[in-house]
C-alpha cells in the first residue's frame, strides 16, 4: 500500500506549486461563502436569506471553475478561457447591481443594508481575483480595478445611495479589489517563473551534453586526424618498399599496428574525458611523425618546464593540429616549431612553407570549411589565450610564402615562466634532404 502522501512526494517542485496554487483559488471559494453566505442566513430569514445563500454558493463555484481553467491556461494546457471569463463578469455584474438595489430599495431594515453591503463588495471582489487570473498584462487589471471602483460608485449613485457612502463604497471595492487581485498576479507570476527556472535547467542541461558531444567530437578529430595521416604515410611507404621488395615494408607496418593500438587508447582516454595533451610529448610526436613523412627534424631544449599545466594542454593541441595540417595540407619542405616565454605569456608559432595551394594549406585552420581552428580556439579561450593563423610571405623573400599558426597564452600571475625576457626553447624542423 502506498503511504498517505506519496503522491505529493512523487511530484516535481513545479508541480507542487501548481497544485497549491489551484488549492489556493478553490479555498477562495469556500471563504466566499463562508464570509458572505453564511452570515445572510443568520442576518435573514425565511426564503430570501436562502435564495441569497444559493446566489452565493453558485458565484463562488463559477468563480472557482473560472480560476481553475485560468490556470490551465497559464500552464498552456488550454485555451484562454474567454467565454468563461465573460459569463462570471457579467454575473458578478448582476449580483453586484442587485444587491446595491436590495440595500437601498428594500423592507428589511439595517440587517438588510449589512447583507447586501457584504454581498456587494465581496462578490465584486472576489470575481476580480479570478477574472484576474486570465488575463494578460498588469495595465489590464489595474484598468479592471478601477472600472470596478467608478462602476461601483456610479451605480450607488444611480440607485439612490448619498455621495458620502457612494464614494465610500467605491473606496473599499478599489482597496479590496485590489489587494485581491494583486494576490492574484503575484500567484501567477510565481507559477510562471518556477516553470520558466524548471524548463531553464532542463535547457541547462541539455545544453551540458550537447557541449560534452562537441568536446567529444572535438577531441577525436584532435586525436584521431594525426594518427590516421600517418598510418596512410606508413601505409603507402611500406607498398612502396614491399614492390621493391624492401625489408624494411614489415618494419613500417609493425609501427602501423603500434600507432593504431595507441590510436584505440587514445580514443578511450577521449571517452573517459581523462586525456590532456602534453606540451612536451606533443613536440616529440610531432618530430616522429614529421620523420615518418620523409622530414629529418631536429629538437632543442625543454619548452615544457614550469609552464602550467593547462597552458602546456592547450599548447599541445595546437603543435598537435599544426602537425596535422602539415602532413595532410600543402607539400611542406620546412617546418619550424618555436616557443618562447616572456612577458608574462607564452608564445607558441608554427611555420610550413608547403603553400603551394593557399586555400588547401589553410583548410585545417579554418581558412577553408575545416573545424581544426575552432577547436583550438575554444581550448585557448578556457585559459584567455588567441590563436592566429594565415599565409605570411617568407622573411627571405623566396618562395611562395609560409603558412603561419601564433597561439598566445598569457601565464598565471606568480608564475615561474614568465620571469625573464626571451627565454624559453626551439624546436626546429630541418628541411628535407634526399
Amino acid at each position: 500500500m502506498r503511504r498517505p502522501g506519496s503522491w505529493w512526494r512523487r511530484k516535481s517542485a513545479p508541480a507542487k506549486v501548481e497544485t497549491y496554487t489551484r488549492w489556493t483559488f478553490h479555498m477562495i471559494a469556500f471563504v466566499e461563502v463562508g464570509a458572505i453566505g453564511l452570515p445572510v442566513l443568520g442576518l435573514l430569514d425565511g426564503w430570501p436569506a436562502l435564495w441569497l445563500s444559493v446566489v452565493v454558493c453558485a458565484h463562488a463555484v463559477l468563480s472557482a471553475v473560472t480560476a481553475s481553467r485560468a490556470l490551465d491556461w497559464i500552464c498552456g494546457t488550454r485555451e484562454q478561457p474567454v467565454r468563461l471569463l465573460v459569463v462570471l463578469g457579467a454575473v458578478t455584474a448582476l449580483i453586484g447591481v442587485g444587491a446595491l438595489i436590495l440595500g437601498r430599495h428594500g423592507t428589511g431594515g439595517d440587517d438588510l443594508e449589512t447583507v447586501a453591503a457584504s454581498l456587494f463588495i465581496g462578490v465584486v471582489c472576489f470575481g476580480a481575483g479570478s477574472i484576474a487570473l486570465g488575463m494578460r498584462g498588469r495595465r489590464r487589471m489595474l484598468a479592471m480595478v478601477s472600472g470596478l471602483a467608478v462602476g461601483s460608485v456610479a451605480v450607488s449613485l444611480l440607485v439612490g445611495f448619498p455621495a458620502d457612502e457612494a464614494f465610500f463604497t467605491g473606496g473599499v471595492v478599489l482597496f479590496t479589489a485590489g489587494f485581491i487581485t494583486l494576490t492574484s498576479a503575484l500567484s501567477v507570476w510565481l507559477l510562471k517563473v518556477v516553470y520558466e527556472l524548471d524548463e531553464a535547467r532542463e535547457t541547462r542541461t541539455r545544453l551540458a551534453v550537447a557541449e560534452e558531444r562537441l568536446r567529444f567530437g572535438r577531441d577525436l578529430h584532435d586525436v584521431m586526424g594525426r594518427n590516421l595521416a600517418v598510418i596512410a604515410l606508413k601505409s603507402e611507404l611500406a607498398v612502396q618498399l614491399a614492390r621493391r621488395e624492401r625489408p624494411e615494408a614489415v618494419d613500417q607496418m609493425i609501427e602501423v599496428q603500434r600507432i593504431a593500438r595507441e590510436s584505440q587508447r587514445e580514443v578511450r582516454d577521449v571517452v573517459r574525458g581523462y586525456r590532456e595533451a602534453d606540451l612536451g610529448a606533443e613536440l616529440l610526436g610531432a618530430q616522429g611523425v614529421l620523420t615518418a613523412a620523409g622530414i629529418s627534424c631536429e629538437v632543442t631544449g625543454e619548452a615544457a618546464v614550469g609552464l602550467p599545466g593547462e597552458v602546456q594542454s592547450a599548447l599541445g593541441w595546437v603543435v598537435r593540429e599544426a602537425t596535422t595540417n602539415v602532413l595532410r595540407h600543402g607539400d611542406a619542405g620546412w617546418c619550424g616549431v618555436r616557443v618562447r616565454v616572456g612577458d608574462g605569456c607564452v608564445v607558441l608559432t608554427v611555420e610550413n612553407d608547403g603553400v603551394a595551394d593557399r586555400g588547401e594549406a589553410g583548410k585545417g585552420f579554418g581558412v577553408g570549411a575545416g573545424s581544426g581552428i575552432v577547436g583550438l580556439r575554444e581550448r585557448l579561450s578556457a585559459v584567455d589565450g588567441r590563436l592566429e593563423a594565415g599565409v605570411v610571405d617568407s622573411d627571405s623573400g623566396e618562395g611562395a610564402g609560409r603558412f603561419r599558426v601564433v597561439a598566445t597564452v598569457p601565464l598565471p600571475a606568480g608564475s615561474g615562466s614568465g620571469s625573464g625576457s626571451g627565454s624559453g626553447a626551439e624546436f626546429v624542423v630541418s628541411e628535407v634532404t634526399s
